[in-house]
Order: C-alpha cells, then structure tokens, then sequence
C-alpha cells in the first residue's frame, strides 16, 4: 500500500490526475453544450456561411410572410434523406418565420398514392393553401437551377448555377393567398425587343401573366390589360394607335414605355409622351460625372424612388447604357403631374453629330392622372392613368443585367409594374449565383496579409520558441 501511496504522491501522478481532471471536465463541459445546442430550434442553428448568401430571406419575403393570415401548407414530395441539404436546410429556415407555415415531408416510395393525390411527380413542393382552395407547385429543378451547358455533362443538383428558393417559395405563397391574377400585354409591330425569359419569369412570380399585342390590327386596349409595355419601338406608332393608347391612359389605364436609339422619326409617340410633359430631346445622353469607368455613355443615374417604386431597392445601383433623354415640359392638361426618378448629374450632355447640349436630363420618369370613367355598374368613379417612361430599353436587356449582377435594374422595372397594378406587391427575387468564389492574393490588401502570412507566421515562431525553451530544461 506504501509503494502504490507514493506512486500517486510523485510529480508525475500529480500532474497526470491534473491532466485527467482537466480532460474531464471539458469532455463534460462540451457534452454539457451539445446538449443545450441540441435544445436550441434548428433554424437558429444554422449559420449561414455560403459566399452569396443562398439562405438569407429578403425583405420582401419577410414582409409576405408576416402578412399571411391563413394556414399554408408545403407538402415536400421527396425522399428526405436523400434530398440536397441546401433545400431542406432553406425550408425549415423560411417555414420558421411564421407558425401559419406548415412543412409535411411525403416519402414517394412508401406512399406512391401520394403523387396522384397531388397531381405532381417526386421531387416537387406542393403548396398548398385551405381557405382560397389555391395551390401550386414548385420543382426541385427551380430552386436548384442549372444552365444549359450543365445540364448537358450533368444532370445533377451538384451542376446547379444558381439557388431560387427564396424568390420561388415567396412567389408560391404570394399565389396561394391570393385570387388577384394581372395581365400584361407588349406591343409588336414597331421593331420592339421581346421581353427576355428573366423579365418574364420575374413578371410570372409577381402573378402578371404576358401577352403579345399587335396595335395595327387591335381596335382598343383589350378589357383585361392591366398595364401596357412598349419595349424599345424602332418605328413610330401611327397616329390611329397613339389616339389608342391616349385613349386608354384617359380610361385610366397603365403605360410603361422604354425607348431605345433609332434613325427614324418617333414624331407620334413622342408627342404623347409630351402630352405628359416629357420632351425627348435628340441624340444619345451621355454624363461626364456619373458613368461607368469613364465610358460616358454607360450612365449611372441618379435615383430618387419612394413608395412601391423603392420596394427592394438598396444600393441605387442602376445602370442606363446609349441612353435616351427628356426634359420636363408643362403637360397638355394641368391635372398631370409628372415626376422623374432617374436623372443625370449636372454634367449631362445631349449628344448629336453636329452639337453637344449641356444639362440635367431625366432618364427615367412617371406622369399619373386622376380621371373619370364609368365602372361596370354605369357609375363614375376616380382611377388613375399612369405613364412610366425610360430612356433606354437596355436597362432590362438581359446581356446588361447578367454582365452586371449587382444592378438593381430588373427590380427597378418590376417595380414599375406591380406600382400600376392596385393590389400588388413586386414579390420577383432573382436566384443567386452559386458560382464558386476563390480565394486569391493577387490583390492582397492589409487584413489578407495579416490572416494569410503574419498571424500563422507568429503561431510558427511563437511554437518554435515554447518547444526550444521546454526542450533545454
């Protein structure tokens, strides 16, 4: 017993029953944690570190979300398991926001009935809402999307481009607690650009459907258009259409026109637009202050948005290439006000082959009414016109807003839209990128140097002299 009392008595055991102790009581503080973190709702949990920040939930989610009043419920027709983390951990995070969304996973291979009960196939979320007796669904394939050039070497969710679970699943509620559906129509038969597949997929989230209107054989505005878009006509409107559309927008009606650079006269269009108190002026504008990288015709405008037509908007990003310009004239009636939202600075020029025209032009701009007109019921009541037009069509080309991701055009436009439409919110979110970003020095600023070379350089040196110093004792 002696000899076993003075084994635990040596420096030795001393510091091996410390080293044991101590070893002890963090395997016991870390179990202790885990446990605690266990309790903690999963969404909490999840931190998100992806470099595009794939499961932020905008403001605009938010604000839907807050506002739902009846119970939704997703039914998530896949096999859990085997689902792609990013989907299920993006679900449970926007389920959470709100204790009227529901999530159900429904496994397809143990309840295959599910599916024709449904009307869906694996792999999908059925959203679904009681009390409108509404619902839609959402494919995996457009929350995880992937390119064209992708999808032909892989088919699978690990090829995806992008990340739309935001902008889909906001787009879906948006749709089950509502019974308002919009219709859009765009001109044809001027040389206008068609809207791209983005536009019209951020439209479709947004509940506007769209349609193509060819003005020479229509004898009016159809009943159910709900905003009118004339995207960057080459030709001028004849004078038998310009008497439709100042007839519609007298009715009330909804105009959003984007103009675009050309050889040919516009004298009818642009006298309407006069009517409301916006003179195009002739050549390209160009800004000597704010344009991209010097390149004076790539104009950085100065924005002034409140209201609807701030929805989104953070950064006033915004961006007006071979941009045409206006200048606010006294309107054809004084019951039109006009106001612009998109300006030049100072240094603005109208730019011809013979002169330059120093100014402040307005690039972007909105002319509302209040008018009369007779409902169906045969009494008059007050709805107001409202014309919104830009300099240039390029500002929703899809060449320019997916060559420039951080522009706020697209959102600026969709704005334009759902702000003529009574009722409606600009619930379109664009997906976001899950482009790998690399790590690179090429640039190394003073914080990347000190993270990459000066902090494990002295954890180096500061380990090498501890383990000197103890080795000579």
């Amino acid at each position: 017993m002696d000899k076993i009392k003075k084994l635990f008595q040596s420096n030795d055991s001393k510091r091996g029953s410390y080293t044991l102790a101590m070893t002890s009581i963090v395997i016991a503080i870390v179990i202790v944690f885990n446990m605690i973190v266990n309790l903690v709702p999963e969404n909490m949990r999840q931190i998100d570190i992806s470099s595009t920040n794939i499961y932020e939930i905008s403001s605009k989610s938010e604000k839907i979300i807050k506002n739902v009043d009846d119970d939704v419920t997703f039914y998530v027709l896949a096999q859990k398991d085997s689902t792609d983390k990013r989907i299920k951990t993006f679900i449970n995070k926007y389920a959470s926001l709100s204790k009227k969304i529901h999530v159900e996973w429904i496994d397809p291979v143990l309840h295959p009935s599910a599916l024709t009960k449904y009307g869906t196939e694996e792999n999908n979320i059925v959203v679904s809402c009681k009390k409108t007796n509404r619902k839609i669904t959402v494919s995996f394939d457009d929350i995880l999307v992937s390119d064209s050039s992708s999808y032909y070497y892989s088919s699978s969710s690990s090829s995806a481009s992008q990340f739309d679970g935001d902008g889909q699943l906001t787009s879906a509620l948006n749709y089950v607690t509502s019974t308002k559906e919009y219709k859009a129509y765009y001109t044809s038969g001027h040389g206008e650009s068609s809207l791209s597949s983005e536009v019209t997929s951020l439209l479709t989230k947004s509940r506007i459907s769209t349609s193509d209107l060819l003005l020479m054989t229509a004898t009016s505005i159809p009943d159910d258009c709900d905003v009118l878009i004339i995207d960057g006509p080459t030709s001028d409107f004849t004078k038998d259409e310009v008497k439709l559309l100042s007839s519609y927008l007298k009715k009330g009606g909804k105009v959003i026109t984007l103009l675009t650079q050309t050889d040919k006269s516009m004298k009818n269009l642009y006298g309407l637009l006069k009517d409301y108190g916006l003179t195009v002026e002739n050549g390209y504008i160009a800004d000597t202050e704010r344009s991209y990288q010097g390149n004076y015709y790539y104009l950085v405008p100065n924005v002034s948005v409140s209201g609807d037509m701030a929805s989104g908007i953070s950064s006033n990003s915004v961006m007006m290439i071979n941009s045409k310009g206006m200048t606010q004239t006294d309107p054809a009636r004084d019951s039109i006000s006009t106001e612009a939202f998109l300006t030049t600075s100072s240094n603005g020029y109208a730019v011809t082959e013979k002169k330059q025209s120093q100014g402040t032009y307005v690039l972007g701009a909105t002319a509302t009414e209040s008018v009369k007109v007779k409902n169906s019921k045969g009494k008059k009541v007050t709805k107001e016109s409202r014309l919104t037009v830009y300099g240039s069509n390029m500002l929703i080309d899809s060449q320019v807003t997916s060559s420039f991701s951080s522009l706020e055009n697209l959102t600026l436009f969709t704005n334009s839209v759902t702000a003529s439409l009574d009722n409606a919110d600009n619930v379109s979110i664009s997906p976001k990128s899950l482009e790998v970003t690399y790590n690179t020095i090429a640039h190394p600023g003073p914080f990347s140097i000190l993270v990459v070379f000066v902090i494990p350089l002295a954890l180096i040196v500061g380990g090498f002299v501890v383990w000197f110093k103890r080795r000579r004792r």
